[in-house]
Protein backbone atom coordinates (compact mmCIF):
# COMPACT_ATOMS: atom_id res chain seq x y z
CA UNK A 1 0.00 0.00 0.00
CA UNK A 2 1.37 3.44 -0.99
CA UNK A 3 2.40 5.82 1.79
CA UNK A 4 2.00 9.62 1.91
CA UNK A 5 4.14 11.86 4.11
CA UNK A 6 3.14 15.18 5.73
CA UNK A 7 5.53 17.56 7.49
CA UNK A 8 4.53 18.40 11.05
CA UNK A 9 6.04 20.96 13.44
CA UNK A 10 9.03 21.56 11.11
CA UNK A 11 11.09 18.59 12.27
CA UNK A 12 8.50 15.80 12.44
CA UNK A 13 6.84 13.83 9.66
CA UNK A 14 3.60 11.87 9.61
CA UNK A 15 3.04 8.98 7.21
CA UNK A 16 -0.39 7.85 6.08
CA UNK A 17 -1.41 4.91 3.94
CA UNK A 18 -3.18 5.62 0.67
CA UNK A 19 -5.97 3.02 0.61
CA UNK A 20 -7.05 1.54 -2.69
CA UNK A 21 -10.76 1.99 -3.42
CA UNK A 22 -12.58 -1.22 -2.65
CA UNK A 23 -16.13 -2.30 -3.37
CA UNK A 24 -18.53 -1.43 -0.51
CA UNK A 25 -20.20 -4.33 1.30
CA UNK A 26 -23.52 -3.90 -0.56
CA UNK A 27 -21.73 -4.09 -3.91
CA UNK A 28 -20.01 -7.29 -2.80
CA UNK A 29 -23.36 -8.75 -1.79
CA UNK A 30 -24.90 -7.88 -5.16
CA UNK A 31 -21.92 -9.34 -6.98
CA UNK A 32 -22.29 -12.60 -5.07
CA UNK A 33 -25.98 -12.70 -5.97
CA UNK A 34 -25.39 -12.08 -9.69
CA UNK A 35 -22.30 -14.23 -10.30
CA UNK A 36 -21.67 -17.98 -10.61
CA UNK A 37 -20.00 -20.28 -8.11
CA UNK A 38 -16.59 -19.33 -9.52
CA UNK A 39 -17.10 -15.65 -8.82
CA UNK A 40 -17.65 -14.70 -12.46
CA UNK A 41 -20.39 -12.45 -13.80
CA UNK A 42 -21.29 -13.56 -17.32
CA UNK A 43 -23.26 -11.49 -19.83
CA UNK A 44 -26.42 -13.25 -18.71
CA UNK A 45 -25.71 -12.30 -15.10
CA UNK A 46 -25.00 -8.70 -16.11
CA UNK A 47 -28.29 -8.54 -17.98
CA UNK A 48 -30.20 -9.76 -14.92
CA UNK A 49 -28.43 -7.20 -12.74
CA UNK A 50 -29.25 -4.35 -15.13
CA UNK A 51 -32.94 -5.27 -15.25
CA UNK A 52 -33.51 -6.13 -11.59
CA UNK A 53 -31.19 -3.70 -9.75
CA UNK A 54 -30.56 -0.89 -12.23
CA UNK A 55 -34.19 -0.97 -13.41
CA UNK A 56 -33.21 -0.79 -17.07
CA UNK A 57 -36.39 -1.55 -19.01
CA UNK A 58 -34.92 -3.16 -22.11
CA UNK A 59 -31.48 -4.79 -22.08
CA UNK A 60 -30.37 -7.18 -24.79
CA UNK A 61 -27.84 -9.96 -24.36
CA UNK A 62 -25.63 -8.11 -26.83
CA UNK A 63 -25.64 -4.94 -24.71
CA UNK A 64 -24.73 -6.95 -21.62
CA UNK A 65 -21.95 -8.69 -23.54
CA UNK A 66 -20.59 -5.29 -24.64
CA UNK A 67 -20.23 -4.31 -20.97
CA UNK A 68 -18.36 -7.53 -20.25
CA UNK A 69 -16.12 -7.05 -23.28
CA UNK A 70 -15.39 -3.47 -22.26
CA UNK A 71 -14.24 -4.38 -18.74
CA UNK A 72 -12.99 -7.97 -18.74
CA UNK A 73 -9.47 -6.77 -19.66
CA UNK A 74 -9.29 -5.68 -16.02
CA UNK A 75 -9.37 -9.36 -15.03
CA UNK A 76 -7.08 -11.10 -17.51
CA UNK A 77 -7.58 -14.51 -15.90
CA UNK A 78 -11.37 -14.37 -16.27
CA UNK A 79 -12.12 -13.96 -19.95
CA UNK A 80 -15.68 -15.33 -19.64
CA UNK A 81 -16.98 -12.39 -17.63
CA UNK A 82 -16.41 -9.88 -14.86
CA UNK A 83 -14.81 -10.53 -11.51
CA UNK A 84 -15.60 -8.34 -8.48
CA UNK A 85 -12.90 -5.79 -9.32
CA UNK A 86 -13.98 -5.28 -12.93
CA UNK A 87 -17.67 -5.19 -11.90
CA UNK A 88 -16.86 -2.51 -9.32
CA UNK A 89 -14.84 -0.54 -11.86
CA UNK A 90 -17.78 -0.66 -14.28
CA UNK A 91 -20.19 0.65 -11.65
CA UNK A 92 -17.77 3.40 -10.61
CA UNK A 93 -17.18 4.67 -14.16
CA UNK A 94 -18.95 7.99 -14.69
CA UNK A 95 -18.49 7.56 -18.46
CA UNK A 96 -20.20 4.16 -18.57
CA UNK A 97 -22.63 4.46 -15.66
CA UNK A 98 -23.72 8.12 -15.17
CA UNK A 99 -26.77 9.16 -13.10
CA UNK A 100 -28.53 10.69 -16.14
CA UNK A 101 -28.93 8.67 -19.31
CA UNK A 102 -26.78 10.09 -22.13
CA UNK A 103 -28.89 8.20 -24.67
CA UNK A 104 -32.04 10.12 -23.75
CA UNK A 105 -30.93 13.31 -25.46
CA UNK A 106 -33.76 15.73 -26.21
CA UNK A 107 -36.71 13.50 -25.36
CA UNK A 108 -39.49 15.88 -24.36
CA UNK A 109 -42.19 17.11 -26.73
CA UNK A 110 -40.76 20.24 -28.33
CA UNK A 111 -43.82 21.16 -30.41
CA UNK A 112 -45.70 23.17 -27.76
CA UNK A 113 -45.60 26.99 -27.54
CA UNK A 114 -42.49 28.58 -26.01
CA UNK A 115 -44.55 29.51 -22.96
CA UNK A 116 -44.74 25.80 -22.04
CA UNK A 117 -41.01 25.56 -21.29
CA UNK A 118 -38.51 26.68 -18.70
CA UNK A 119 -35.76 28.40 -20.72
CA UNK A 120 -32.10 28.70 -19.70
CA UNK A 121 -31.82 32.48 -19.25
CA UNK A 122 -28.92 34.87 -18.63
CA UNK A 123 -28.98 38.30 -17.02
CA UNK A 124 -26.68 41.13 -18.17
CA UNK A 125 -24.99 38.48 -20.28
CA UNK A 126 -22.14 40.76 -21.38
CA UNK A 127 -20.63 41.42 -17.91
CA UNK A 128 -17.38 39.71 -17.00
CA UNK A 129 -17.76 40.28 -13.24
CA UNK A 130 -19.61 42.58 -10.86
CA UNK A 131 -22.49 44.84 -11.87
CA UNK A 132 -20.72 48.15 -11.18
CA UNK A 133 -17.19 48.20 -12.56
CA UNK A 134 -16.39 45.03 -14.51
CA UNK A 135 -15.61 44.96 -18.23
CA UNK A 136 -18.28 44.36 -20.83
CA UNK A 137 -17.31 41.76 -23.40
CA UNK A 138 -18.63 39.18 -25.81
CA UNK A 139 -16.68 36.44 -23.97
CA UNK A 140 -19.30 35.87 -21.23
CA UNK A 141 -21.90 35.62 -23.99
CA UNK A 142 -19.84 32.98 -25.78
CA UNK A 143 -19.30 31.05 -22.54
CA UNK A 144 -23.01 31.12 -21.77
CA UNK A 145 -23.98 29.88 -25.24
CA UNK A 146 -21.41 27.09 -25.04
CA UNK A 147 -23.07 25.95 -21.82
CA UNK A 148 -26.51 25.87 -23.44
CA UNK A 149 -27.96 29.21 -22.27
CA UNK A 150 -30.76 30.17 -24.65
CA UNK A 151 -31.65 33.74 -23.58
CA UNK A 152 -29.00 36.46 -23.85
CA UNK A 153 -29.63 39.93 -22.44
CA UNK A 154 -28.01 43.03 -23.92
CA UNK A 155 -28.34 46.59 -22.58
CA UNK A 156 -27.90 48.88 -25.58
CA UNK A 157 -26.88 52.53 -25.29
CA UNK A 158 -25.54 55.25 -27.60
CA UNK A 159 -21.75 55.31 -27.73
CA UNK A 160 -19.79 58.39 -26.61
CA UNK A 161 -20.10 60.10 -29.97
CA UNK A 162 -23.84 59.23 -30.20
CA UNK A 163 -23.40 57.78 -33.70
CA UNK A 164 -23.19 54.06 -32.88
CA UNK A 165 -24.45 51.53 -30.34
CA UNK A 166 -22.59 50.02 -27.38
CA UNK A 167 -23.52 47.34 -24.88
CA UNK A 168 -22.94 48.26 -21.24
CA UNK A 169 -24.60 48.44 -17.84
CA UNK A 170 -25.83 52.02 -17.93
CA UNK A 171 -24.95 54.63 -15.31
CA UNK A 172 -22.16 52.47 -13.90
CA UNK A 173 -18.40 52.25 -14.37
CA UNK A 174 -18.59 49.23 -16.66
CA UNK A 175 -16.57 49.59 -19.86
CA UNK A 176 -18.57 49.17 -23.10
CA UNK A 177 -18.35 46.63 -25.91
CA UNK A 178 -19.67 47.27 -29.42
CA UNK A 179 -23.11 45.82 -30.09
CA UNK A 180 -22.09 44.49 -33.49
CA UNK A 181 -19.31 42.43 -31.87
CA UNK A 182 -21.81 40.83 -29.49
CA UNK A 183 -24.23 40.09 -32.32
CA UNK A 184 -21.54 38.42 -34.42
CA UNK A 185 -20.45 36.26 -31.49
CA UNK A 186 -24.04 35.23 -30.85
CA UNK A 187 -24.41 34.18 -34.47
CA UNK A 188 -21.17 32.17 -34.34
CA UNK A 189 -21.89 30.33 -31.08
CA UNK A 190 -25.69 30.30 -30.85
CA UNK A 191 -26.13 26.66 -31.82
CA UNK A 192 -22.90 25.06 -30.66
CA UNK A 193 -24.53 23.45 -27.60
CA UNK A 194 -28.15 23.30 -28.75
CA UNK A 195 -30.07 23.68 -31.98
CA UNK A 196 -33.07 25.23 -30.25
CA UNK A 197 -33.78 28.96 -30.58
CA UNK A 198 -31.79 31.74 -28.95
CA UNK A 199 -33.74 34.73 -27.64
CA UNK A 200 -31.98 38.10 -27.40
CA UNK A 201 -33.68 40.39 -24.88
CA UNK A 202 -32.77 44.01 -25.48
CA UNK A 203 -32.85 46.71 -22.84
CA UNK A 204 -33.17 49.64 -25.22
CA UNK A 205 -31.94 53.14 -24.29
CA UNK A 206 -31.68 54.49 -27.85
CA UNK A 207 -32.93 57.33 -29.99
CA UNK A 208 -35.01 56.45 -33.07
CA UNK A 209 -32.08 56.93 -35.48
CA UNK A 210 -29.97 54.47 -33.48
CA UNK A 211 -32.89 52.05 -33.26
CA UNK A 212 -32.88 52.07 -37.06
CA UNK A 213 -29.15 51.37 -36.98
CA UNK A 214 -29.73 48.42 -34.63
CA UNK A 215 -32.38 47.08 -37.00
CA UNK A 216 -29.85 47.20 -39.82
CA UNK A 217 -27.14 45.52 -37.72
CA UNK A 218 -29.45 42.72 -36.57
CA UNK A 219 -30.83 42.10 -40.05
CA UNK A 220 -27.40 42.05 -41.70
CA UNK A 221 -25.83 39.89 -38.99
CA UNK A 222 -28.50 37.20 -38.73
CA UNK A 223 -30.11 37.27 -42.16
CA UNK A 224 -32.44 34.32 -42.76
CA UNK A 225 -32.02 32.83 -39.28
CA UNK A 226 -33.77 35.83 -37.71
CA UNK A 227 -37.38 35.07 -36.79
CA UNK A 228 -39.38 38.21 -37.50
CA UNK A 229 -43.17 37.93 -37.63
CA UNK A 230 -43.64 41.63 -38.45
CA UNK A 231 -45.03 44.48 -36.38
CA UNK A 232 -48.15 42.63 -35.20
CA UNK A 233 -48.13 40.83 -31.85
CA UNK A 234 -48.27 37.04 -31.91
CA UNK A 235 -51.53 35.34 -30.98
CA UNK A 236 -49.60 32.32 -29.71
CA UNK A 237 -45.90 31.69 -29.33
CA UNK A 238 -44.32 29.30 -31.85
CA UNK A 239 -42.73 26.08 -30.60
CA UNK A 240 -39.01 25.45 -30.00
CA UNK A 241 -39.20 22.74 -32.65
CA UNK A 242 -40.49 25.16 -35.29
CA UNK A 243 -37.80 27.68 -34.36
CA UNK A 244 -34.75 25.43 -34.48
CA UNK A 245 -31.59 27.39 -35.31
CA UNK A 246 -33.47 30.69 -35.27
CA UNK A 247 -32.71 33.96 -33.46
CA UNK A 248 -35.58 35.78 -31.72
CA UNK A 249 -35.62 39.42 -30.57
CA UNK A 250 -37.58 40.40 -27.48
CA UNK A 251 -37.96 43.94 -26.15
CA UNK A 252 -40.53 46.61 -25.56
CA UNK A 253 -41.90 48.37 -28.63
CA UNK A 254 -40.31 51.86 -28.77
CA UNK A 255 -43.45 53.75 -27.73
CA UNK A 256 -43.75 51.71 -24.54
CA UNK A 257 -40.16 52.51 -23.65
CA UNK A 258 -40.80 56.22 -23.76
CA UNK A 259 -44.05 56.01 -21.80
CA UNK A 260 -42.72 53.69 -19.09
CA UNK A 261 -41.98 55.01 -15.62
CA UNK A 262 -39.35 53.62 -13.35
CA UNK A 263 -40.77 51.55 -10.48
CA UNK A 264 -38.81 51.74 -7.25
CA UNK A 265 -39.06 48.88 -4.75
CA UNK A 266 -39.29 50.00 -1.12
CA UNK A 267 -36.39 48.70 0.91
CA UNK A 268 -34.22 47.84 -2.10
CA UNK A 269 -32.07 50.94 -2.20
CA UNK A 270 -31.02 51.84 1.29
CA UNK A 271 -28.27 49.45 2.33
CA UNK A 272 -25.02 48.27 0.88
CA UNK A 273 -24.60 44.66 -0.15
CA UNK A 274 -22.41 42.56 2.09
CA UNK A 275 -19.10 41.54 0.58
CA UNK A 276 -19.35 38.11 -0.99
CA UNK A 277 -16.58 35.84 0.23
CA UNK A 278 -16.42 32.06 -0.07
CA UNK A 279 -18.77 31.66 2.89
CA UNK A 280 -21.40 33.84 1.25
CA UNK A 281 -20.91 32.38 -2.21
CA UNK A 282 -21.14 28.68 -1.39
CA UNK A 283 -21.00 28.10 2.34
CA UNK A 284 -24.51 29.38 3.12
CA UNK A 285 -27.71 27.77 2.01
CA UNK A 286 -29.69 28.83 -1.05
CA UNK A 287 -31.50 31.99 0.06
CA UNK A 288 -35.06 31.71 1.23
CA UNK A 289 -37.72 33.47 -0.77
CA UNK A 290 -37.00 36.61 1.25
CA UNK A 291 -33.70 38.14 2.26
CA UNK A 292 -30.66 39.73 0.68
CA UNK A 293 -28.81 42.98 0.97
CA UNK A 294 -28.77 46.11 -0.95
CA UNK A 295 -26.80 48.78 -2.76
CA UNK A 296 -26.59 52.51 -2.92
CA UNK A 297 -25.31 52.91 -6.49
CA UNK A 298 -28.60 53.49 -8.31
CA UNK A 299 -32.15 52.24 -8.35
CA UNK A 300 -32.49 49.70 -11.12
CA UNK A 301 -35.09 47.51 -9.51
CA UNK A 302 -37.13 47.52 -12.67
CA UNK A 303 -34.65 47.33 -15.53
CA UNK A 304 -37.30 47.22 -18.21
CA UNK A 305 -38.36 50.77 -17.41
CA UNK A 306 -36.38 53.84 -18.35
CA UNK A 307 -35.89 56.81 -16.08
CA UNK A 308 -38.57 59.36 -16.85
CA UNK A 309 -36.00 61.94 -17.90
CA UNK A 310 -37.41 62.97 -21.26
CA UNK A 311 -39.58 66.03 -21.40
CA UNK A 312 -42.93 65.90 -23.15
CA UNK A 313 -41.77 67.32 -26.48
CA UNK A 314 -38.94 64.79 -26.77
CA UNK A 315 -41.28 61.94 -25.84
CA UNK A 316 -43.81 63.00 -28.46
CA UNK A 317 -41.06 63.29 -31.06
CA UNK A 318 -39.85 59.78 -30.28
CA UNK A 319 -43.33 58.32 -30.50
CA UNK A 320 -43.83 59.80 -33.93
CA UNK A 321 -40.46 58.82 -35.29
CA UNK A 322 -39.84 55.38 -33.77
CA UNK A 323 -38.13 53.15 -36.28
CA UNK A 324 -40.57 50.91 -38.15
CA UNK A 325 -37.69 48.60 -39.09
CA UNK A 326 -36.77 48.21 -35.43
CA UNK A 327 -40.38 47.57 -34.44
CA UNK A 328 -40.70 44.80 -37.03
CA UNK A 329 -37.75 42.93 -35.51
CA UNK A 330 -39.58 42.34 -32.22
CA UNK A 331 -41.02 38.83 -32.09
CA UNK A 332 -41.70 38.65 -28.34
CA UNK A 333 -43.26 41.91 -27.18
CA UNK A 334 -42.46 43.00 -23.64
CA UNK A 335 -44.04 45.66 -21.49
CA UNK A 336 -46.01 46.57 -18.39
CA UNK A 337 -49.53 47.94 -18.96
CA UNK A 338 -50.83 50.72 -16.75
CA UNK A 339 -53.04 49.75 -13.86
CA UNK A 340 -50.79 47.78 -11.54
CA UNK A 341 -50.24 44.08 -11.01
CA UNK A 342 -53.79 42.93 -11.66
CA UNK A 343 -53.73 44.58 -15.09
CA UNK A 344 -50.27 43.16 -15.84
CA UNK A 345 -51.44 39.61 -15.19
CA UNK A 346 -54.57 39.76 -17.33
CA UNK A 347 -54.58 37.07 -20.01
CA UNK A 348 -55.53 38.33 -23.49
CA UNK A 349 -56.91 35.48 -25.64
CA UNK A 350 -55.87 37.32 -28.81
CA UNK A 351 -52.23 38.11 -28.07
CA UNK A 352 -49.24 36.96 -26.02
CA UNK A 353 -46.48 38.98 -24.39
CA UNK A 354 -43.52 38.96 -22.02
CA UNK A 355 -43.68 40.52 -18.56
CA UNK A 356 -40.58 41.20 -16.42
CA UNK A 357 -40.52 41.28 -12.63
CA UNK A 358 -37.60 41.56 -10.25
CA UNK A 359 -37.10 38.73 -7.76
CA UNK A 360 -38.58 40.90 -4.99
CA UNK A 361 -41.50 42.00 -7.14
CA UNK A 362 -42.27 38.34 -7.84
CA UNK A 363 -42.04 37.42 -4.15
CA UNK A 364 -44.50 40.17 -3.25
CA UNK A 365 -46.78 39.33 -6.17
CA UNK A 366 -46.77 35.64 -5.23
CA UNK A 367 -48.12 36.51 -1.78
CA UNK A 368 -51.35 37.94 -3.19
CA UNK A 369 -51.53 36.85 -6.84
CA UNK A 370 -49.83 33.43 -6.93
CA UNK A 371 -52.58 31.67 -8.88
CA UNK A 372 -52.96 34.60 -11.31
CA UNK A 373 -49.23 34.38 -12.06
CA UNK A 374 -49.57 30.70 -12.94
CA UNK A 375 -52.57 31.39 -15.18
CA UNK A 376 -50.61 34.19 -16.87
CA UNK A 377 -47.60 31.94 -17.56
CA UNK A 378 -49.73 29.26 -19.20
CA UNK A 379 -49.91 31.47 -22.33
CA UNK A 380 -47.50 34.34 -21.73
CA UNK A 381 -43.84 34.54 -20.78
CA UNK A 382 -42.68 35.79 -17.39
CA UNK A 383 -39.08 36.87 -16.96
CA UNK A 384 -37.67 37.17 -13.45
CA UNK A 385 -34.40 39.03 -12.92
CA UNK A 386 -32.06 39.66 -9.97
CA UNK A 387 -32.73 42.74 -7.90
CA UNK A 388 -30.51 45.60 -9.00
CA UNK A 389 -28.66 45.54 -5.71
CA UNK A 390 -26.82 42.28 -6.38
CA UNK A 391 -23.62 44.20 -7.10
CA UNK A 392 -21.37 41.14 -6.85
CA UNK A 393 -23.43 39.29 -9.51
CA UNK A 394 -24.92 36.89 -6.98
CA UNK A 395 -28.21 35.10 -7.62
CA UNK A 396 -31.47 34.18 -5.89
CA UNK A 397 -33.50 31.02 -5.34
CA UNK A 398 -34.77 30.05 -8.83
CA UNK A 399 -37.57 27.88 -7.43
CA UNK A 400 -39.67 30.98 -6.68
CA UNK A 401 -39.89 31.52 -10.43
CA UNK A 402 -40.20 27.92 -11.58
CA UNK A 403 -42.95 26.93 -9.15
CA UNK A 404 -45.02 29.87 -10.47
CA UNK A 405 -44.44 28.87 -14.09
CA UNK A 406 -41.89 31.59 -14.95
CA UNK A 407 -40.12 30.58 -18.15
CA UNK A 408 -37.18 32.99 -18.04
CA UNK A 409 -35.57 32.93 -14.59
CA UNK A 410 -32.64 35.19 -15.44
CA UNK A 411 -29.32 34.56 -13.69
CA UNK A 412 -25.88 36.13 -13.55
CA UNK A 413 -23.96 33.34 -15.26
CA UNK A 414 -20.50 34.80 -14.57
CA UNK A 415 -20.70 34.12 -10.83
CA UNK A 416 -20.95 30.94 -8.83
CA UNK A 417 -22.71 29.62 -5.76
CA UNK A 418 -25.52 27.32 -4.74
CA UNK A 419 -28.28 29.20 -6.57
CA UNK A 420 -26.39 28.90 -9.84
CA UNK A 421 -25.76 25.20 -9.18
CA UNK A 422 -29.54 24.73 -9.04
CA UNK A 423 -29.90 26.51 -12.36
CA UNK A 424 -27.23 24.29 -13.92
CA UNK A 425 -28.94 21.23 -12.45
CA UNK A 426 -32.33 22.09 -13.90
CA UNK A 427 -30.92 22.47 -17.39
CA UNK A 428 -29.07 19.16 -17.36
CA UNK A 429 -32.56 17.84 -18.10
CA UNK A 430 -33.88 17.18 -21.62
CA UNK A 431 -30.45 16.56 -23.09
CA UNK A 432 -29.08 19.91 -21.92
CA UNK A 433 -30.80 21.68 -24.83
CA UNK A 434 -31.76 24.73 -22.74
CA UNK A 435 -35.50 24.05 -22.84
CA UNK A 436 -37.27 21.95 -20.20
CA UNK A 437 -40.98 21.24 -20.54
CA UNK A 438 -42.98 22.58 -17.63
CA UNK A 439 -44.92 19.98 -15.61
CA UNK A 440 -48.52 19.49 -16.71
CA UNK A 441 -49.89 20.93 -13.47
CA UNK A 442 -48.39 24.33 -14.39
CA UNK A 443 -50.02 24.23 -17.83
CA UNK A 444 -53.56 23.07 -17.08
CA UNK A 445 -56.54 24.34 -15.14
CA UNK A 446 -59.11 22.21 -13.33
CA UNK A 447 -62.83 21.93 -13.92
CA UNK A 448 -63.44 24.94 -11.68
CA UNK A 449 -60.56 26.95 -13.17
CA UNK A 450 -58.31 26.02 -10.24
CA UNK A 451 -54.53 25.93 -10.74
CA UNK A 452 -51.50 24.62 -8.87
CA UNK A 453 -50.91 26.20 -5.47
CA UNK A 454 -47.17 26.28 -4.64
CA UNK A 455 -47.91 26.97 -0.97
CA UNK A 456 -50.22 24.01 -0.43
CA UNK A 457 -48.99 20.98 1.49
CA UNK A 458 -49.64 18.17 -0.98
CA UNK A 459 -49.55 14.40 -0.38
CA UNK A 460 -46.29 12.58 -1.04
CA UNK A 461 -46.15 11.24 -4.62
CA UNK A 462 -42.94 9.25 -4.28
CA UNK A 463 -39.93 8.92 -2.02
CA UNK A 464 -36.36 9.08 -3.27
CA UNK A 465 -34.04 6.75 -1.36
CA UNK A 466 -30.44 7.84 -1.92
CA UNK A 467 -27.50 5.78 -0.70
CA UNK A 468 -24.07 7.39 -0.73
CA UNK A 469 -21.44 4.68 -0.60
CA UNK A 470 -18.10 6.35 -1.18
CA UNK A 471 -16.07 8.85 -3.15
CA UNK A 472 -12.70 9.04 -4.86
CA UNK A 473 -10.58 11.19 -7.19
CA UNK A 474 -9.52 14.06 -4.93
CA UNK A 475 -6.02 12.65 -4.61
CA UNK A 476 -5.57 13.02 -8.39
CA UNK A 477 -7.29 16.39 -8.84
CA UNK A 478 -5.90 18.30 -5.83
CA UNK A 479 -2.49 18.87 -4.26
CA UNK A 480 -1.96 16.61 -1.27
CA UNK A 481 -1.86 19.63 1.08
CA UNK A 482 -4.86 21.38 -0.47
CA UNK A 483 -7.29 20.38 2.29
CA UNK A 484 -4.92 19.93 5.23
CA UNK A 485 -1.24 20.74 5.66
CA UNK A 486 -0.64 17.89 8.10
CA UNK A 487 -2.90 14.97 7.16
CA UNK A 488 -5.22 13.57 4.50
CA UNK A 489 -8.68 15.13 4.32
CA UNK A 490 -11.68 14.46 6.56
CA UNK A 491 -14.53 14.39 4.03
CA UNK A 492 -18.26 14.51 4.69
CA UNK A 493 -21.16 14.77 2.24
CA UNK A 494 -24.34 16.82 2.22
CA UNK A 495 -27.31 15.36 0.34
CA UNK A 496 -30.69 17.02 -0.10
CA UNK A 497 -33.53 18.31 -2.21
CA UNK A 498 -34.25 21.74 -3.66
CA UNK A 499 -37.90 22.02 -4.66
CA UNK A 500 -41.20 23.38 -3.42
CA UNK A 501 -40.92 24.53 0.21
CA UNK A 502 -42.31 21.34 1.78
CA UNK A 503 -39.86 19.14 -0.19
CA UNK A 504 -36.73 21.21 0.46
CA UNK A 505 -34.22 19.70 2.92
CA UNK A 506 -30.50 19.00 3.40
CA UNK A 507 -28.92 16.11 5.31
CA UNK A 508 -25.35 15.25 6.22
CA UNK A 509 -23.12 12.18 6.53
CA UNK A 510 -20.51 11.57 9.20
CA UNK A 511 -16.95 12.78 8.55
CA UNK A 512 -14.42 10.14 7.54
CA UNK A 513 -11.03 11.07 8.95
CA UNK A 514 -7.69 11.04 7.13
CA UNK A 515 -8.91 9.36 3.96
CA UNK A 516 -8.66 10.38 0.29
CA UNK A 517 -11.28 7.72 -0.62
CA UNK A 518 -13.97 8.06 2.06
CA UNK A 519 -16.60 5.35 2.57
CA UNK A 520 -19.80 6.63 4.17
CA UNK A 521 -22.36 3.89 3.35
CA UNK A 522 -25.26 6.05 4.54
CA UNK A 523 -28.88 6.06 3.37
CA UNK A 524 -31.22 9.07 3.15
CA UNK A 525 -34.90 9.17 2.27
CA UNK A 526 -36.64 12.20 0.74
CA UNK A 527 -40.46 12.23 0.55
CA UNK A 528 -41.46 14.29 -2.48
CA UNK A 529 -44.84 15.93 -2.99
CA UNK A 530 -43.78 17.63 -6.25
CA UNK A 531 -41.01 15.44 -7.73
CA UNK A 532 -41.47 17.21 -11.09
CA UNK A 533 -39.74 20.29 -9.62
CA UNK A 534 -37.27 18.53 -7.33
CA UNK A 535 -33.50 18.79 -7.77
CA UNK A 536 -31.11 16.45 -5.96
CA UNK A 537 -28.26 18.37 -4.36
CA UNK A 538 -25.00 16.67 -3.43
CA UNK A 539 -21.96 18.41 -1.96
CA UNK A 540 -18.70 17.21 -0.42
CA UNK A 541 -16.78 19.25 2.14
CA UNK A 542 -13.65 18.68 4.18
CA UNK A 543 -14.12 19.16 7.91
CA UNK A 544 -11.73 21.62 9.49
CA UNK A 545 -11.80 21.96 13.26
CA UNK A 546 -10.09 25.34 13.44
CA UNK A 547 -11.14 27.06 10.21
CA UNK A 548 -13.93 27.11 7.67
CA UNK A 549 -14.64 23.73 6.05
CA UNK A 550 -13.10 23.32 2.61
CA UNK A 551 -15.09 22.71 -0.56
CA UNK A 552 -14.66 19.31 -2.21
CA UNK A 553 -17.18 19.26 -5.06
CA UNK A 554 -20.87 19.47 -5.89
CA UNK A 555 -23.53 18.40 -8.32
CA UNK A 556 -27.21 19.07 -8.82
CA UNK A 557 -29.45 16.65 -10.73
CA UNK A 558 -33.09 16.74 -11.90
CA UNK A 559 -34.88 14.06 -9.86
CA UNK A 560 -37.36 13.29 -12.65
CA UNK A 561 -34.50 12.14 -14.90
CA UNK A 562 -32.45 10.24 -12.31
CA UNK A 563 -31.67 6.66 -13.31
CA UNK A 564 -32.55 4.12 -10.67
CA UNK A 565 -29.80 1.84 -9.44
CA UNK A 566 -26.13 2.21 -8.53
CA UNK A 567 -24.50 5.08 -10.40
CA UNK A 568 -21.18 6.93 -10.62
CA UNK A 569 -21.90 10.60 -9.93
CA UNK A 570 -19.25 13.05 -11.20
CA UNK A 571 -18.68 16.19 -9.13
CA UNK A 572 -18.13 19.75 -10.27
CA UNK A 573 -16.19 22.76 -9.02
CA UNK A 574 -17.78 25.88 -7.52
CA UNK A 575 -17.85 27.36 -11.03
CA UNK A 576 -19.65 24.34 -12.44
CA UNK A 577 -16.62 22.81 -14.18
CA UNK A 578 -16.46 19.03 -14.08
CA UNK A 579 -13.52 17.54 -12.20
CA UNK A 580 -11.40 15.01 -14.08
CA UNK A 581 -11.54 12.28 -11.45
CA UNK A 582 -13.69 13.26 -8.46
CA UNK A 583 -16.87 11.19 -8.26
CA UNK A 584 -19.23 9.47 -5.84
CA UNK A 585 -20.76 6.00 -5.91
CA UNK A 586 -24.46 6.30 -5.11
CA UNK A 587 -27.67 4.33 -5.40
CA UNK A 588 -31.05 5.81 -6.25
CA UNK A 589 -34.34 4.04 -5.57
CA UNK A 590 -37.90 5.35 -5.86
CA UNK A 591 -40.24 3.87 -3.29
Amino acid sequence: MTKQTYSFCFCFRRRFSLPVSEAPPEIRTLFDRYSDENGIMTASHVRSFLVEVQKEKIVTEEEAQAIVDGHKHLSIFHRRGLNLESFFNYLFSSNNNPPLSPSLGVHQDMSSPLSHYFIYTGHNSYLTGNQLSSDCSDLPIINALQKGVRVIELDIWPNESKDDVDVLHGRTLTSPVALVKCLRSIKQYAFVASEYPVVITLEDHLTPDLQAKVAEMVTQTFGDILFSPGSESLKEFPSPKSLKRRIIISTKPPKEYIEAKEVQEKGEGSQKEKPVDDEEAWGKEVPSLRGGTISDHKNIEDEDDLDNEDDTDEAEYSRQNASDEYRRLIAIHAGKPKGGLTECLKVDPDTVKRLSLSELQLEKAAETHGKEIIRFTQRNILRVYPKGTRIASTNYNPLIGWMHGAQMVAFNMQGYGRSLWLMQGMFKANGGCGYVKKPDFLLKTGLNNEVFDPKARLPVKKTLKATIYMGEGWYHDFKHTHFDQYSPPDFYARVGIAGVPHDTVMKKTKSVEDNWSPSWNEVFEFPLSVPELALLRVEVHEYDMSEKDDFGGQTCLPVWELRSGIRAVPLYSRKGEKYHNVKLLMRFEFI
